[in-house]
């Protein structure tokens, strides 16, 4: 028979490592649907669309760095420029 050397699972790190998951999920998810919302300033605005689709583009970018250090917490600032950005959206393309 074969011995059995595996330890016990470490819950505490698995439960950091799922907290880790679900906040990069939040962060993501966000900023994906902010570059959609990006992609409709630059394709159907008009005037000053290029400007504000790349300053909105930054802006996510940028959430999104910041939301990835910030913890469990991390998707306020991404939904912060999503919110800007649908402003911007309904200035521009309206």
């Amino acid at each position: 028979m074969t011995e059995n050397n595996a330890t016990a699972m470490d819950y505490a790190e698995h439960e950091k490592t799922y907290a880790g998951f679900v906040a990069f999920t939040k962060v993501g998810v966000i900023a994906c649907i902010n570059v959609v919302l990006c992609l409709l300033i630059f394709g159907l605005g008009s005037g000053y669309s290029n400007l504000a689709g790349t300053v909105a583009l930054l802006a996510t970018i940028i959430a999104a760095v910041v939301g990835l250090f910030a913890g469990h917490r991390g998707w306020i600032p991404s939904a912060v420029v999503f919110v800007i950005s649908g402003l911007l959206a309904i200035l521009t393309v309206a």
